[in-house]
C-alpha cells in the first residue's frame, strides 16, 4: 500500500504540473482539441503505469516523450486525416473575432500573414516542423526538445536555425514579410 501512495504522490508531483504543456503540445501534433485531449489523457494512463520506474530527473521532456511516442503509434493504426480545407479555417478565424478586432482596417493584413506563416510551418518537412512547435510555439527548452525527438541538443539548434529561414525565405517570397531595405529605412509593406 506504501507503494501505491507513493505513486500516487509522485504522479501528483511531477505529472500534473505539466499538464497544460502537455496540452499545448498535444494540440500542436494533433492539431485538434478533442484529439490532444485523448492524447494526453492516453500520456497521462502510460505515465500513472511506469511512475514507480521514473527517476524524478527531467519530467516534462519524460512526459513528452511518452506523449510523442504514444501519437506516432496512433498514427500508425489509423489511416491519414484527410487534408483541411484551408477555406473553412479562415471562416471559423474570422468568426472568432471580436467586434474590435472586426473593425481594424489591418486586420485582413494580419490574417493574411498568420495564413502564411501557417502556410510555411505546414511545407517545412517533420524535420524541421516538430522543431519549430516544440521551442518556438510551446516553449520548451533546446534540451527538452532534444530529449522529446531523441536527438542532441547541437540538432536541435541547427534544425531550428533552418526551419526558420525557410519560413523567413516563404514569407519573403510571397511578400508578406520586410526585405532587409524596408528594415533599413524603416518603411513598411
Amino acid at each position: 500500500m506504501s507503494d501505491e501512495v507513493s505513486g500516487d504522490a509522485a504522479f501528483e508531483r511531477y505529472v500534473l504540473p505539466e499538464v497544460e504543456v502537455m496540452l499545448r503540445v498535444a494540440r500542436s501534433l494533433t492539431r485538434h482539441q478533442a484529439d490532444a485531449e485523448d492524447l494526453v489523457q492516453d500520456t497521462l494512463i502510460r505515465a500513472y503505469k511506469a511512475i514507480d520506474r521514473f527517476d524524478g530527473r527531467y519530467p516534462r521532456a519524460w512526459l513528452l516523450t511518452i506523449l510523442r511516442n504514444t501519437h506516432i503509434n496512433r498514427n500508425r493504426r489509423r489511416r491519414p486525416e484527410l487534408l483541411h480545407d484551408p477555406d473553412v479555417q479562415l471562416e471559423r478565424a474570422s468568426q472568432s473575432l471580436s467586434e474590435d478586432e472586426a473593425s481594424r482596417p489591418d486586420r485582413f493584413i494580419d490574417l493574411e500573414f498568420d495564413a502564411e506563416v501557417e502556410s510555411a510551418l505546414q511545407s517545412l518537412s517533420s524535420t524541421f516542423g516538430e522543431v519549430i512547435e516544440l521551442v518556438d510555439i510551446n516553449g520548451l527548452t533546446y534540451a527538452e526538445a532534444a530529449e522529446v525527438l531523441d536527438v542532441p541538443v547541437g540538432t536541435v539548434m541547427s534544425r531550428l536555425h533552418r526551419g526558420r529561414k525557410k519560413i523567413r525565405e516563404h514569407l519573403r517570397q510571397t511578400g508578406v514579410a520586410p526585405t532587409y531595405r524596408d528594415l533599413e529605412t524603416g518603411r513598411s509593406q
